[in-house]
C-alpha cells in the first residue's frame, strides 16, 4: 500500500480491582466455576493441526491436587522434528508478510485479551498456577496485553531507525527475520512470559517452536486458542508438549536453529548453552541465545529507611504469588537500629496473611506449583530449623494433604552467607541478616558478593548519600534496581526487565532491546550516480 503506517498510541492496560460488587468480580467467578466444572483434552498444535499421541500428562490444580483440570498429549523427538518442519514451511510467507499485517494480528490479540478473553486467561491462570485474582490480572491480562501493544510499538520504532545518507546516496537498513526457526521455552510462573517468549520473535517475522513448562500447559492451551482466533497463520507458532529431554535436545541439535528465547532455571539454560556450543559447527547461523534464569533478590535498608515502607516491601515482595517470581525478594539486610521495630511489624503482618485457595478472594497467598517445588522449599525450611546459625521468627509450616501449601516464612540468619541467603528457593521464604548500622558500606559489598545472581534488588533510605553509595556498589548486582520500593513488579514500557551474572543475558523483555535480538539487519546502499572511472584526482600528475 502506498502509505507509511503509524501504529496506535500505547498506554499500559488499567488493572481491574475485582472488588466486592464489581462486574468484573462476578464475571471472573463465573468463568472460574465454568473451567472448574470441565476437564479439557489438550493436544499439541503443529502446523495448525492438533496432534494427539495418547501418552498423557495431567494438569492438576496446585491448591487441590486431587482435582484434574485437563490432560495433555506428550510428544517426543518425532513431534519435535515435525514442529520444526511445520515452522520452516510457514517461514517464507510469514517473513514476507508486511510488518503492519503482523502487527494487526497481535494488536487484535491484545484487544481480545482485554475484552472477550480476559476472564478465560485469568481463570486458567488462577486454577492452573494458584494465583490470586490480582496476581492473575497483572500477569495474564495486563502484562500480556502490554507486551502485545508495546512490542508492536517497539517494532515500528526499530524499523524506523535509518542511517544517514550523503548526497547522491540512499542508505537504508532492513530488519530481516532470523534464518531458521526460534525455540521458545517458557516457565510455569507467568502466563505473560508464556505469551511473550514465542510471540516476540514471531512479531519480527520469525517462526517458532514453543515448549511451555509441563506444570503450565493448562493456560498455554488457551494462549494457542487466543492466537488462532486473532488470526495467526498456521505453523508460525507450533506447540510441543512433554519433558525437556524428550523434545528439547532434538530441537537444539537441528542445524536450522536460529535462536532460543528462554526463561527458567539456571541449570536448564546452562545445559542448553552447552548443547549449542557442542553443535556450533553444524548450525547454518550462530543461534541467538536470550535467557532469563532466576535471582536471589535483595532488599537493603539503610539506618534512615522508613520502617512502614520497608515492612510492606518485604512482605509483598517476598510473599505475593508464594514467592514464585524470579524477581521475588528473598534476602534482606536490615540495620540493627531498625530491627526491633521492623521485626514486630514483620511478624504481625506475616501472621495476618491468609493462605488458601485463590478461588476464595480473601486469601493473600495460594499453593506452590507442585510436589517437587513443595519438597524443595520444605527442605530449605527444615534446614533452617535444624541450624544453630538461623532462627525462624514466623511461619515454617508446610501441608500438602490437599494442596501444596507453605506458610510465609521469615528466617533470621546470623551469617550473611547462610545457605538461604545465597541459594534461590523460589518459594515464600525470606531470610534476613541484621547488620551493625555503622557497617553500611561494608555490608553493601557483602550483598554484592553473596549470590551468583544479579536480577533485582532495592535500597531503602531517606538519606540521598546512602542511596547514591548503594547504587554505586550494587551497580552490577541487579539488572533492575529499585529505590524505596520492593524489587518486583516491573511494568512493560516502564522498567525493561532482565538481569546479568547467573540471572541471564539481560536482553530486557518489555523493550526494543529484546525485539532487536530477533532481527538480522541488512544494510543497503544505493548509488544514484555510480562512478564511471577508477582514477582519482591525485592520479592526474606525478
Amino acid at each position: 500500500m502506498n502509505a507509511k503506517f503509524k501504529t496506535p498510541p500505547v498506554v499500559n492496560e488499567p488493572i481491574k480491582s475485582y472488588a466486592p460488587g464489581t462486574a468484573e468480580r462476578k464475571a471472573l467467578k463465573a468463568k472460574i466455576a465454568e473451567l472448574w466444572g470441565k476437564t479439557v483434552e489438550i493436544p499439541m498444535v503443529i502446523g495448525g493441526k492438533e496432534i494427539k499421541t495418547g501418552n498423557m500428562g495431567e494438569c492438576r490444580c496446585p491448591f487441590d491436587h486431587a482435582h484434574i483440570l485437563g490432560g495433555y498429549h506428550k510428544g517426543g523427538s518425532k513431534d519435535a522434528k515435525m514442529a520444526i518442519e511445520a515452522a520452516l514451511a510457514a517461514r517464507a510467507k510469514w517473513a514476507e508478510m508486511p510488518w503492519e499485517e503482523r502487527a494487526a494480528i497481535f494488536l487484535r490479540a491484545a484487544e481480545m485479551l482485554a475484552r472477550t478473553w480476559r476472564d478465560t486467561l485469568n481463570a486458567a491462570t488462577m486454577l492452573g498456577l494458584s494465583k490470586t485474582a490480582f496476581q492473575a490480572e497483572i500477569d495474564a491480562a495486563c502484562e500480556l496485553i502490554d507486551f502485545y501493544r508495546f512490542n508492536v510499538h517497539f517494532m515500528e520504532e526499530i524499523y524506523s531507525r535509518q542511517p544517514f545518507s550523503p548526497p547522491g546516496i540512499w542508505d537504508r537498513v532492513e530488519q530481516r527475520p532470523l534464518e531458521g526457526f526460534v525455540f521458545a521455552v517458557t516457565p510455569f510462573n507467568f502466563t505473560s512470559i508464556a505469551g511473550n517468549l514465542p510471540t516476540a520473535p514471531a512479531l519480527m517475522g520469525n517462526v517458532v517452536v514453543w515448549k511451555p513448562a509441563s506444570s503450565a500447559v493448562y493456560p498455554a492451551h488457551y494462549l494457542m486458542r487466543l492466537w488462532k482466533e486473532a488470526g495467526l497463520p498456521d505453523g508460525v507458532i507450533n506447540l510441543v508438549l512433554g519433558a525437556g529431554g524428550d523434545v528439547g535436545d532434538t530441537i537444539l541439535e537441528d542445524a536450522r536453529l536460529a535462536g532460543i528465547h528462554f526463561t527458567g532455571s539456571t541449570a536448564t539454560f546452562l545445559h542448553m548453552w552447552k548443547t549449542v556450543g557442542e553443535n556450533i559447527g553444524k548450525y547454518k547461523t550462530y543461534p541467538r541465545l536470550v535467557g532469563e534464569t532466576g535471582g536471589k533478590d535483595f532488599v537493603f535498608a539503610h539506618s534512615s529507611a522508613d520502617v512502614e515502607a520497608l515492612n510492606t516491601a518485604i512482605v509483598t515482595g517476598a510473599f505475593q504469588f508464594q514467592g514464585q517470581k524470579c524477581s521475588a525478594a528473598s534476602r534482606a539486610y536490615i540495620p540493627d537500629n531498625l530491627w526491633p521495630a521492623l521485626k514486630e511489624k514483620l511478624v504481625a503482618t506475616t501472621r495476618s496473611l491468609r493462605v488458601g485457595p485463590p478461588t476464595d478472594f480473601r486469601n493473600f497467598m495460594g499453593a506452590v506449583i507442585d510436589k517437587t517445588a513443595f519438597k524443595n522449599i520444605k527442605g530449605y525450611i527444615n534446614f533452617a530449623k535444624g541450624s544453630k546459625d538461623a532462627e525462624i521468627i514466623v511461619g515454617g509450616g508446610c501441608d500438602d494433604s490437599k494442596g501444596y501449601f507453605i506458610e510465609p516464612t521469615i528466617i533470621v540468619a546470623k551469617d550473611p552467607k547462610f545457605k538461604t541467603m545465597r541459594e534461590e528457593i523460589f518459594g515464600p521464604v525470606m531470610t534476613i541478616y541484621v547488620y551493625p548500622a555503622k557497617k553500611f558500606e561494608e555490608t553493601l559489598h557483602v550483598c554484592d558478593e553473596t549470590s551468583p545472581y544479579a536480577l533485582t534488588g532495592s535500597i531503602f533510605a531517606r538519606e540521598r548519600e546512602a542511596v547514591l553509595l548503594a547504587s554505586k556498589i550494587l551497580r552490577n548486582a541487579a539488572g533492575n534496581f529499585y529505590i524505596n520500593d520492593k524489587p518486583t513488579g516491573a511494568v512493560v514500557g516502564q522498567q525493561p526487565f532482565g538481569g546479568a551474572r547467573a540471572s541471564g543475558t539481560n536482553d530486557k523483555a518489555g523493550s526494543a532491546i529484546n525485539l532487536m535480538r530477533w532481527a538480522s539487519p541488512r544494510a543497503i546502499k544505493e548509488n544514484f550516480l555510480p562512478p564511471t572511472t577508477h582514477l582519482l584526482p591525485h592520479n592526474a600528475e606525478e
